[in-house]
């Protein structure tokens, strides 16, 4: 990876075009974004093309918050299909449907942002400066729904440019470079790691792993990483995980492996897919080298139960109850309550796309897992009550059932659970 990483520079043609042609098109000229981005598109040459790229990149960096905004405004408007077009060549093609003419109706079928865009990832770190550029977008889009015409090119852009062949897997210990555990430390966004110690307490122990893909064109930035517990059970509460002063156990005699955090590092990639692929070559990784593991399982947030629980509230005074007590004290009774609500939170509310209302659980069902357990007084941190009064739940991937668990939920968003999730309800 490092030395394919080391020789990417080395090909960048802005290291050995010639200066008359930098000066040209690599200089600071008067030319605006939206002019250099004609310039781009009208471009035949790859030398040329690469140039420009790297000035529309410096330019759109040194945009403030209103000049990005009319870039994502010009790649919506300027650069979406051509309509006109794309019926004339669907009728040819419709006339004499030959090679060329399918040729031709393929180029035009595609709004012009793509190549825009795969251009523009021609310059240096062309591709980690786009994702920064996907992050502004998305932060548009909910004002601003017409953008999501653009978003949906970056989108499928990216899903080519970080497809699974391309993803490299590197564990994460205590050994690895102070630049990287920085950034584990700065992208944690399920338990909060608030000291270098809490760092080491979660990579330095043998019962204690970590792992995260990276990929080739954005050096040393970990994508997702997720990090793992090796133990006797499966957790009920987060603090038999996190505690530092806990009694570390052999990982040969080890029978659960928990995933305790799964992290993605970077808002513009939002929406391609990492999480499942790490968990699912982890298992499989930690079962080759630990043969007596016979459970692979997660202790998981529920962000959206405590906003969905008092959304309930108003017009259910035995809910707005149990929210109140919820604010004040928490009991075995009202634990109970809390663990009957999210039954039916996890196993009867939808989205409008009929899938589970949680995006972890979406998540984790996605991926095959089976709703196992819900945990009520899981997590007393103060991002634990404010997201759910503390309730966690488990999720437990069965690697002979997972496949045919992710086939039901993408055909039919089957939820599989557990009896005892189930008997909640009942």
């Amino acid at each position: 990876m490092k030395i394919f990483q080391e020789l990417i520079p080395s090909l960048r043609l802005v290291n050995w075009a010639p200066s008359s042609i930098r000066k040209h098109l690599f200089g600071e000229e008067s030319q605006s974004i939206t002019e250099l981005c004609r310039m781009m598109m009208d471009s035949d040459g790859e030398y040329s093309s690469l140039l420009l790229a790297e000035r529309i990149l410096n330019a759109f960096e040194k945009l403030d918050e209103e000049g990005q905004s009319g870039f994502y405004e010009l790649l919506n408007a300027e650069y979406d299909l051509d309509i006109d077009l794309l019926q004339s060549v669907l009728k040819d093609y419709q006339q004499l449907p030959d090679a060329k003419n399918l040729y031709h109706l393929t180029q035009v079928a595609e709004p012009g942002r793509q190549e825009l865009l795969r251009r523009i990832n021609l310059a240096q770190e062309g591709t980690r400066r786009l994702v920064k550029i996907r992050e502004g977008l998305l932060k548009r889009i909910k004002q601003h729904p017409e953008l999501k015409r653009s978003d949906n090119d970056f989108r499928h852009l990216f899903n080519s440019w970080f497809s699974r062949g391309f993803l490299l897997m590197q564990p994460i210990d205590w050994t690895t470079p102070a630049h990287i555990l920085e950034k584990i430390i700065a992208y944690e966004a399920v338990h909060e790691i608030g000291t270098w110690s809490e760092l080491r307490s979660r990579l330095e122990p043998r019962d204690r792993y970590c792992y995260a893909f990276f990929h080739p064109s954005m050096e040393d930035e970990p994508l997702v990483f997720v990090e793992v517990a090796l133990s006797m059970n499966i957790p009920i509460n987060i603090s038999e995980v996190l505690n530092i002063e806990r009694e570390e156990i052999d990982p040969e005699e080890a029978s659960c492996a928990i995933f305790y955090s799964i992290s993605n590092c970077h808002a513009g990639l939002a929406g391609v897919s990492f999480g499942n692929f790490l968990i699912k070559q982890v298992a499989t990784s930690l079962k080759q080298r630990f043969p007596q593991l016979k459970k692979f399982a997660t202790i998981s947030p529920a962000p959206m139960f405590r906003s969905w629980l008092q959304a309930q509230a108003v017009a259910n005074p035995e809910i707005a109850t149990l929210v109140e007590q919820c604010k004040q004290e928490l009991n075995e009774i009202v634990h109970e309550r809390l663990r009957q609500q999210a039954a039916r939170y996890y196993l009867h509310e939808k989205n409008s796309r009929n899938e589970p209302f949680d995006p972890v659980a979406r998540f984790h069902l996605k991926n095959g897992a089976i709703l196992d357990r819900i945990n009520p007084a899981a997590d007393y941190s103060e991002k634990g009550l404010q997201q759910s009064f503390g309730l966690m739940v488990n999720y437990v991937y069965d690697l002979a059932r997972v496949e045919d668990n992710h086939e039901n939920y993408m055909k039919n968003h089957q939820i599989v659970c557990s009896s005892q999730v189930s008997k909640v309800l009942n």
